[in-house]
């Protein structure tokens, strides 16, 4: 039986105002730290969430815009991009200058674009023989080989909800191959998040396989390293780096807090939200210090963490490293 147990302890200061004690630190929970614009609530959900180097947030927002920026107070600054299906984000940096990767589920683009909403990068479906052969196509996430941290370029696309595969490209868009996790643990099962592992020398392209309750590690050129967490996740979507932790948000109502040789170092929620759960994520009530369904983070300079969930209307929250 996987270890669900709540660890870390909070208490309620007020209504807004939630401090947690974790085994990684403390946090004041900031509940709805930003709001999304009222013509955005009705139908979308947030999906991805970043942090630029000037400190400004930003969330990718299934509905029109779908980026949203806001400042480190959590003003909205700016918003931009029609991606009715948007899901993954992912921030890169080139010689100084930063941009996004996103993909939308429902479209099927994967592009990069500027902080401006400039595309400069588009990568189509990949000639995987998958596909011929009928297997949908239906693009998650993207993770870079960043050259910023002595990589490669190389561009790795997750297809976490159509074939179950990971494929690799060129930093030109030359398609070079794919990974199924069979030459792993075993065979993918919602790939659904990718990211590089960069306090690692160098940097391990770690897959968030959702379905099988674990991560699998490969090298930069696809060789596979090891598998992790059967024993504690219970839903893994992702990764972000946040000093020497490996902050991993998990769907069904956890965010979980890895050290640097990916051991549980703590965990917020207890990651029984999902499941049996009636009218899970919608209808739940949403209380600070729960979560509900988180599906993305990001983190900041200063060790502080935004999660955005994946529910109607959205629900942007700041756990402030105190």
């Amino acid at each position: 039986m996987k270890n669900i147990n709540f660890v870390a302890r909070y208490t309620a200061n007020s209504s807004m105002n939630t401090f947690l004690e974790t085994n990684a630190g403390n946090y004041r929970w900031h509940e709805n730290w930003a709001l999304i614009p009222d013509e955005s609530k009705a139908n979308g959900r947030t999906h991805g969430v970043a942090v630029s180097k000037d400190g400004s947030v930003i969330v990718f927002h299934q509905a029109s815009p779908g980026v949203l920026i806001y400042s480190p107070e959590g003003k909205l600054l700016s918003s931009w991009g029609d991606y009715p299906g948007a899901h993954g984000l992912t921030l890169v940096e080139e010689e100084g200058v930063e941009f996004l990767w996103l993909t939308d589920q429902e479209t099927l683009k994967v592009e990069k674009t500027t902080l401006a909403g400039e595309v400069v990068q588009s990568i189509p479906q990949p000639p995987h023989p998958a596909y011929a052969a009928g297997a949908r196509y239906v693009p998650t996430w993207v993770a870079v080989n960043e050259v910023r941290h002595g990589g490669n370029g190389d561009i790795w696309v997750a297809d976490g909800y159509g074939s179950n595969l990971v494929h690799r490209f060129g930093a030109g868009g030359n398609y070079l191959g794919a990974l199924d996790g069979t030459e792993g643990e075993g065979a993918f099962a919602c790939p659904h998040g990718i990211a590089f592992d960069t306090r690692k020398s160098p940097p391990q392209l770690y897959v968030a396989d959702r379905g099988n309750h674990r991560a699998q590690v490969y090298d930069a050129n696809g060789c596979f390293l090891r598998a992790f967490g059967a024993e504690f996740f219970t839903s893994p979507d992702g990764f972000v780096v946040s000093g020497n932790r490996l902050i991993v948000p998990e769907l069904f109502g956890r965010v979980t807090i890895l050290d640097a040789d990916d051991q549980r170092v703590d965990s917020i929620g207890d990651g029984g939200a999902g499941g049996n759960t009636p009218g899970w994520p919608n209808k739940n009530r949403l209380e600070p210090g729960t979560f509900s369904s988180p599906h993305g983070a990001g983190a900041d300079a200063d060790g502080n963490l935004f999660v955005v969930e994946w529910r109607l209307g959205g629900r942007i929250i700041k756990l402030e490293k105190v």
